[in-house]
């Protein structure tokens, strides 16, 4: 009970972290192209990753822990990163966020696939239907709608569930924040690089904003939030905690419209409703 008690609180921390995600990506590619945003964050984490372990003398992962290490770093710190800074060129946060409903059910099969999780069958019933409302909302004319954008959040959502499932069962061997620090410093090689092909040619047009923006997903989105999640995951269950996202479309929304001025339809607000509903009774029977 501990133990679980622990884990969703560790997640409901991470959940509340990675809310301000999306609004704080829409903000900086208004300065930075979504390439360097990706890059960068990447960077400027995999350093700050870099300096905890250097500084409480970690010990490196197993060989065999390479290609789940690999896993993470596709789906997190390359895939979802930059595929949701590319939709926000075609679509607003506030729309990007109810995507996040689908993020549970994403997790949840990659927690069966990757982490041997067997949720019970009314777990997907409810599952599927949150996702299905989200699929539905996303059809609709809610928001600012564009064909692209919602793929590229679709896609986005699919790689962050495998990294998710695949970070949350390695980190109980490695621990929540080893998990993302190594996987930073995995994907580094090819960060680095990348920031100096997409490096903004005149600083001096870059607000303030933009460089906030930029601050909160490396600091925060790509390493703080992930020193939560990933151990509230692992203490909880995979499918169990990972519900908890369903959150995240409240608070987003919430930010979104307060932070950015963005126009929040009341189909959104309906549908993130609906969806977590859908988590509320799925996570009953997960």
């Amino acid at each position: 009970m501990h133990s679980s008690a622990t884990g969703w609180g560790n997640g409901l921390l991470g959940v509340i972290i990675f809310s301000g995600s999306l609004p704080a990506t829409r903000v900086a590619v208004g300065g930075f192209s979504a390439l360097f945003l990706t890059s960068a964050r990447a960077v400027i984490a995999a350093l700050i990753g870099l300096a905890v372990l250097g500084l409480l003398r970690q010990a490196r992962p197993q060989r065999s822990d390479l290609a789940s290490l690999a896993i993470v770093a596709i789906g997190v710190v390359v895939g979802f990163p930059l595929l949701t800074a590319l939709a926000l060129q075609h679509i607003t946060s506030a729309r990007s966020i109810v995507f996040i409903g689908l993020l549970p059910l994403s997790t949840a099969i990659f927690a069966v696939l990757r982490g041997g999780e067997r949720p019970k069958p009314l777990f997907w019933l409810f599952a599927g239907l949150g996702s299905a409302t989200v699929a539905g909302f996303a059809l609709s004319n809610g928001g600012a709608a564009s064909l692209t954008g919602d793929l590229l959040m679709v896609a986005a959502i699919v790689l962050c569930g495998l990294g998710y499932a695949e970070g949350a069962a390695l980190s109980r061997r490695l621990g929540g924040w080893q998990v993302i620090s190594w996987a930073l410093l995995l994907a580094l090689p090819l960060m680095v690089p990348l920031a100096m092909l997409t490096w903004p040619a005149d600083w001096s047009g870059i607000g303030v904003p933009a460089w906030i923006g930029l601050a909160y997903v490396s600091i925060f989105s790509m390493f703080v939030g992930f020193i939560f999640w990933y151990r509230g995951l692992a203490l909880g269950g995979i499918a169990r905690v990972g519900q908890l996202q369903q959150l995240q479309p409240f608070f987003g929304l919430a930010l979104a419209g307060l932070l950015l001025h963005e126009p929040v339809a009341w189909s959104m607000i309906v549908a993130t409703g609906l969806v977590v509903a859908c988590v509320f009774f799925a996570r009953r029977f997960a």
